[in-house]
């Protein structure tokens, strides 16, 4: 029988209808649109009215769909929080691996009466799983949640098993020998130590060189389908290799920028939904009104397959004492059954294997849509209690910033800085970000303003790619730097960024320059100059240069929160060079505050020894900080006055941040924690001491 409509145009305009629609008119029904779409893929599939066949369009599509929810999941999960939960997560994944494991071969063996190659068959496809429900965890801001880490490194761990059980059992069947063991186990290490060495290299060196949007869409795409091909060709899942191709490109994509919301859109927007359209187009609800002995044999199988994923959620949240809303969570995330469980029932059933028959697999179709279905709610459910339970009102709100006002000046440095001014904004204030142009008003055929108005609209195109409002002001003065500081009092913001001085040839001036000066001796809020000779996101270590006294300014926790944001969406381990007791103060703001930051103090005998060292430490490929001060201030040096000349001689190789906090400002603003307004350095000095004393004690 052929299916209602044939005609590829009308295919894919019925498919985008569905994508469209069913979400839509489920979500009043208060059903979640990842059951919404399968149910729509069963209607009008050829189980259903037969509207559209299962083709190869919407198999390749599909095929796409898994491999982009994997890689997403290995991309958007935190490497700080792996690293904390870790331990957690390999016993989670040991859990929900055995316990089904041993479910599925107790059912298949002396339940269902078959044989023990089918049992160890059934039993892999019981304790393998997949994360359908991801999606919903990425909506609520939930994807560094240890309960969702936990989950994410299971899955890794119990799908790599099961479908390792998998190629055992059928090369059982074939009668592999013990050469093709070897070749099998050395394939996957050499697979697994030339992605994870070969894929962050190529990827830095091709993003640093090609900043084009479909270009870096495009080069991500294909290193995901080759990780996934290479996988396939060592004897694994595709799907094992797009989740290792997320965790490897982790650390060069930034999270919350414009790639990651590219790919993240396209994914979310097309391919994933045809995968679960797809996978409701396998149902077929007449199996239940077939033979008894197939109601009984999906009954079983989806009984076993459920109680033993909460058995193993229940477990765990037992031994580390979690809250229950993770125990939710937790069986949410690994209650699906999609294409670990389809891969091994279709290879079950392959005429040269024969392991599974038809029943089997027409119980392991509805196990998909009973799993789906129930993880679904059980992820939605818990998302939601999640998400106000982590969602503080006073810490979202944050240290007040105002506006993120970043002055452009030249087309070769819009990309830069406004990736990093994306980056440090305030997420929880609206229209955060501001973007500025000044022209002189001498220009005679006004090209100057005629470029600005050029660079804003690139930026403005750079953070609407990253999901950013960016609020652009284009002005006419007789002074650049008089402009600026006025369009700071006037829009409240909180900080500005600029570029550091260079000369025309692009090498560094080693002077701050005139308008830079100006700033700095007209305002007291946050100046950031900036030399970034490469995208953000794909530098490989943070190193900041802290001086003396730091804490003592009012701005101290304002550009170390700036800075923990870089090191958090960028994924980058950060070095701070302390000198005294300022990194005690770092480290207790990091690990409160942002735990899953990856830091190292290291404390200096002083910011002149401290600079000479860094000169031979810093590389090309790193991102240094200098944080500074205004004369006159607490932690001023007179060495401060030599560091646009020190940074041109010893770090015109790399990427410089000259950061300048917050100092004696607004009435309201002259207050630090650790020295009440009127008191002298030296009293202030003597209520810190006092103060650190209280804390040791």
């Amino acid at each position: 029988m052929n299916p209602l409509v044939t005609n590829p145009t009308w295919i894919f305009l019925v498919m985008l209808l569905i994508i469209l629609l069913a979400p839509i008119v489920l979500r009043r029904l208060r059903v979640p649109h990842i059951i919404g779409l399968i149910l729509a893929g069963l209607l009008v599939g050829p189980n259903g009215l037969h509207v559209l066949d299962r083709d190869a369009s919407i198999e390749l599509f599909g095929q796409v769909g898994i491999y982009y929810i994997m890689f997403l999941a290995g991309l958007e999960m935190d490497m700080g929080s792996f690293r904390r939960h870790g331990r957690h997560g390999l016993l989670f994944g040991a859990l929900t691996f055995t316990i089904p494991l041993i479910t599925g071969f107790i059912v298949g063996r002396w339940v269902l009466g078959l044989p023990t190659a089918s049992s160890l068959l059934l039993s892999s496809l019981l304790a393998s799983h997949t994360l359908v429900t991801f999606p919903i965890v990425g909506r609520y801001g939930l994807g560094k949640h240890p309960s969702v880490v936990h989950s994410i490194i299971a899955t890794v761990i119990a799908s790599f098993f099961a479908l390792l059980l998998l190629a055992i059992v059928v090369q059982g069947q074939r009668g592999g020998g013990p050469l093709y063991w070897l070749r099998f186990g050395v394939g996957i290490v050499l697979y697994i130590v030339a992605t994870a060495y070969a894929f962050p290299k190529i990827g830095r060196w091709f993003l640093r060189r090609n900043e084009d949007a479909v270009t870096q869409f495009v080069f991500v795409l294909a290193l995901v389908f080759i990780s996934a091909f290479l996988a396939s060709l060592v004897g694994l899942e595709g799907l094992l290799g797009a989740f290792l191709a997320g965790l490897v490109l982790n650390r060069i994509i930034p999270h919350g920028g414009p790639l990651m919301v590219r790919l993240e859109f396209v994914g979310n927007a097309i391919f994933v939904p045809y995968f679960l359209i797809g996978v409701g187009m396998i149902i077929d609800v007449r199996v239940l009104f077939g033979s008894t002995h197939t109601l009984w044999l999906a009954g079983v199988i989806i009984l076993a397959a459920i109680l033993s994923k909460w058995w193993a959620a229940w477990v765990m949240q037992r031994l580390t004492g979690a809250p229950r809303d993770d125990r939710f969570m937790m069986f949410g995330l690994t209650n699906s059954h999609a294409a670990g469980a389809l891969a091994i029932v279709m290879i079950g059933t392959a005429p040269h294997v024969q392991l599974m028959d038809n029943e089997v697999l027409n119980a392991t179709v509805l196990l998909i849509l009973v799993s789906c279905i129930l993880s679904s709610l059980a992820t939605g459910r818990a998302a939601r209690r999640l998400a106000m339970q982590t969602t503080e009102t006073e810490r979202n709100r944050g240290s007040y910033h105002g506006k993120c006002l970043t002055a452009y000046a030249y087309p070769q440095t819009v990309d830069t800085l406004t990736q990093l001014s994306i980056m440090i904004r305030n997420p929880h204030i609206p229209d955060s970000l501001m973007g500025l142009a000044v022209s002189m008003d001498d220009d005679p055929d006004d090209a100057l303003r005629a470029r600005g108005q050029r660079n804003l609209e690139r930026a403005r195109k750079i953070a609407a790619a990253a999901d950013v409002q960016m609020s652009t002001m284009s002005r006419v003065s007789s002074n650049v730097a008089s402009a600026i500081v006025h369009t700071m009092r006037e829009v409240d913001a909180g900080e500005v960024i600029m570029g550091l001085h260079e000369t025309d040839d692009g090498k560094l001036a080693g002077k701050l320059g005139v308008i830079a000066e100006s700033v700095l001796s007209t305002t007291h809020r946050e100046v950031l100059l900036v030399r970034i000779q490469m995208t953000p996101g794909t530098v490989r270590r943070i190193v900041v240069a802290v001086p003396p006294q730091t804490e003592y300014e009012v701005g101290f926790y304002k550009w170390l929160e700036h800075l923990c944001r870089i090191g958090e969406q960028t994924s980058q381990p950060m070095r701070f060079h302390t000198c005294g007791n300022t990194g005690f103060f770092i480290r207790e703001y990091l690990s409160d505050q942002h735990p899953a930051v990856r830091m190292e103090v290291h404390v200096e005998k002083g910011f002149n020894a401290m600079m000479q060292s860094l000169a031979a430490q810093v590389n090309a490929d790193h991102l240094l900080v200098i944080v500074t001060s205004r004369q006159g201030f607490i932690s001023y040096a007179n060495s401060f006055s030599n560091l646009p000349s020190l940074i041109a001689r010893h770090f015109g190789h790399t990427n410089v941040i000259l950061l300048y906090p917050d100092q004696y400002g607004d009435p309201q603003e002259t207050h630090s924690i650790f020295a009440p307004n009127g008191q002298s350095i030296t009293q202030r000095h003597l209520l810190f001491e006092q103060w650190l004393e209280k804390l040791r004690n």
